[in-house]
């Protein structure tokens, strides 16, 4: 198993190895503890450039994920990339009353979940399936791990 991590934001820094260790729970969970997963935490301005690129939608997002196979193939090691925006995040906490490590989690999950075949946008029912898998996973990191520190 491999996590690749990119952070090149001056409004935080990453908990590196807590995020791999995370990460690579969540693999686990999943039953993709040989996969490879490359996380990517950006700025509202790559995120709108990748979501305008690949998503023909010219905003910001909170997460983006790249899956590299084909769900149910285990060919290729590499999973995917996960792409979560940190000013997002930081905005998505306040609303929602919780902390920035928390909704990091959260995007985390929600991303890593896309990259094993669950999609929200097929259909109300593999909606609910999603988010009752995001809070079971969630739910399993108690506490909460710090992932990054804002200066």
């Amino acid at each position: 198993m491999s996590v690749s991590i990119q952070c090149r934001l001056k409004s935080v820094s990453v908990r590196e190895g807590t995020l791999r260790r995370v990460t690579a729970k969540l693999l686990r969970l999943l039953d993709e503890g040989e996969a490879e997963v490359c996380i990517a935490l950006v700025g509202d301005t790559k995120m709108r450039r990748l979501n305008r690129t690949y998503r023909n939608k010219d905003r910001s997002t909170d997460v983006l994920a790249f899956a590299y196979r084909e769900v149910g193939s285990d060919v290729a090691p590499l999973l995917g990339d996960v792409v979560i925006s940190i000013p997002t995040a930081r905005r998505q906490a306040k609303a929602f009353s919780h902390s920035l490590d928390e909704e990091v989690l959260r995007l985390l999950i929600h991303g890593v979940l896309h990259l094993v075949g669950y999609d929200h946008e097929r259909s109300r029912q593999q909606a609910r399936r999603m988010e009752r898998k995001e809070t079971e996973l969630l739910d399993t990191f108690t506490p909460l791990p710090s992932l990054v520190v804002e200066p």
